[in-house]
């Protein structure tokens, strides 16, 4: 099967009055959570200047998907708008840095200790599949929403149960393929779907199901990948599905960042559809 695309603490102070006797309580004011940044917020071309906005801002995005696991079901929703601006701001430096080689080595070693490892990660995901991936000269894209995360984590563990295909390589293939299906539109080959299928491979992987149904392609991209070699050989079965090294090593890096830091799943989730034109870089969802 070949397819190709692409809180505060309150601070009280105690003051003795002039010559009174008397105490006086002050609070200070409530700190507010940082502003998230715009989609259009300049990314600083210093290395220095941005790793700490990175940093800064990665932070705060694990934040946010902490607070909103811990106060919302997010089976039932998307993630919500300080997440998502959060999660974009750090799609852009990354994509940045995918670009610039020399940009991104300095970058990524003033990054804290606790991030170097997740930004080279993605950042190395990102160049493998923009060198695999050229530059569209399609004028039209088709675009949606996806299903909320908690419900595709759900598909993703009733395929892992299934077929032994481990829950976080279904999650990096559905969200190489189609940024979890947000990418509606056909690939230049003819695959369709969620997990893009060519429709003679989904005939024969699909187990009679819908192909542009997030449960039944990730289903079925489970049954694909099974009977290629997972979980045995994880890298032959996803090159059997896309015959690319590069593809498969981007796959495999996404794959282990969702393995080490259940956030990356969410996080990744809120980033959005970017396609690169002759013309640059478009950004096709989101705020």
């Amino acid at each position: 099967m070949w397819v190709r695309r692409i809180w505060t603490t309150a601070l009280v102070v105690l003051v003795a009055g002039c010559g009174s006797g008397t105490t006086a309580r002050l609070t200070a004011p409530a700190q507010q959570p940082p502003v998230p940044p715009s989609p259009t917020e300049p990314l600083p071309h210093d290395a220095a200047a941005l790793a700490s906005r990175l940093t800064q801002v990665s932070d705060a995005l694990n934040g946010s998907i902490d607070s909103w696991l811990a106060t919302a079901d997010p089976s039932h929703g998307l993630p919500p708008q300080p997440l998502t601006l959060q999660a974009l701001y750090v799609q852009r430096a990354y994509r940045q840095l995918a670009h610039h080689r020399s940009l991104a080595k300095r970058t990524l070693a003033q990054l804290p200790a606790r991030l170097r490892r997740q930004a080279s990660e993605s950042v190395t995901a990102l160049r493998d599949l923009m060198r695999l991936t050229p530059p569209s000269h399609r004028r039209t894209f088709e675009t949606g929403q996806p299903a909320p995360p908690g419900r595709l984590l759900t598909f993703y563990r009733q395929a892992q149960r299934r077929f032994h295909v481990a829950w976080n390589v279904l999650a990096s293939v559905n969200f190489v393929e189609t940024d979890f299906n947000r990418i509606r539109s056909s690939s230049s080959a003819g695959a369709q779907g969620p997990m893009q299928f060519m429709r003679s491979t989904w005939r024969e992987y699909g187990l009679g199901g819908n192909l542009r149904d997030p449960h039944d392609s990730i289903l079925g991209a489970a049954n694909y990948l099974h009977r290629s070699g997972a979980p045995h050989s994880y890298r032959r079965a996803l090159y059997s599905y896309n015959p690319s090294p590069l593809y498969v090593d981007a796959v495999l890096r996404y794959a282990r960042r969702m393995a080490a830091d259940r956030r990356a799943f969410y996080g990744y989730f809120a980033w959005q559809v970017f396609v690169r034109t002759p013309s640059g870089e478009r950004r096709l969802t989101g705020p």
